[in-house]
């Protein structure tokens, strides 16, 4: 039989497991990104073009303001919390046009990962754009509800990963799926986990919104060649 953990205990280890994963996403994004956006002159790299600073920074503000409001939920300040989360919402509006702008232009101007053409691999940020954007639409509908809500949120955060993991070695895509898909799928079984151990059973957060995610996975590697798929890259990036 399962054992509930106290009210109590239980948000004093949600602090501490929500607060620890957003520090993991600051470090994989910084890891990933540091040779060609924040660090990019120290290692020699070209200054990012202007959609890529945009896009850069706004991305970063994400994965900024969900350590913050991480971070101000464990301090006590739902109040903050609560105002900073119409400034989320706004900042995932822009993410995610912002995410396919620059996605169909970087397919448009040939770059992709090695091995893979760029036209194929178009169907990776755009599928994580979808994603993000519907996790974050029901995170927001379940506002008022907070197991649900963070859950949700940290999930939404944890699929975009992708891009930084494939650049995390400095050889864009190196590892593969098992890496920029991988390296995600892991963080949200440790969060399932977390939750069997600490209220007895996995929250429906993870079944569906993390099934979500890893039903992505399999449609995007089913699809990538397909000339359904190559029929709309083609379309979409005229």
């Amino acid at each position: 039989m399962a054992v509930s953990a106290s009210p109590v205990v239980g948000r004093h280890t949600d602090r501490i497991f929500f607060g620890t994963m957003s520090i993991v996403i600051l470090a994989l994004v910084f890891a990933g990104f540091m040779r060609t956006f924040y660090l990019a002159s120290y290692f020699g790299r070209p200054a990012p073009t202007p959609l890529r600073a945009v896009h850069g920074t706004v991305f970063t503000s994400w994965v900024l303001l969900f350590a913050v409001q991480t971070s101000l939920i464990a301090a006590g300040r739902r109040d903050i919390h609560r105002k900073l989360g119409y400034a989320g919402a706004v900042l995932a509006a822009i993410m995610i046009p912002l995410g396919l702008v620059l996605a169909i232009s970087s397919a448009r101007a040939g770059h992709a990962p090695p091995g893979l053409p760029p036209l194929g691999f178009l169907i990776v940020p755009v599928t994580d754009m979808v994603v993000f954007a519907l996790l974050i639409a029901v995170a927001v509908r379940y506002r008022n509800q907070s197991a649900m809500h963070k859950r949700l949120m940290l999930i939404a955060t944890v699929s975009l990963l992708g891009a930084a993991l494939g650049r995390i070695t400095g050889t864009p895509g190196a590892g593969g799926p098992a890496v920029f898909f991988g390296v995600p799928d892991l963080l949200l079984v440790g969060g399932a986990i977390y939750d069997r151990r600490t209220r007895g059973s996995v929250h429906p957060a993870y079944k569906w919104g993390g099934g979500l995610v890893v039903a992505s996975q399999v449609i995007r590697l089913a699809l990538m060649q397909s000339p359904v798929w190559l029929a709309i890259a083609t379309t979409i990036t005229r």
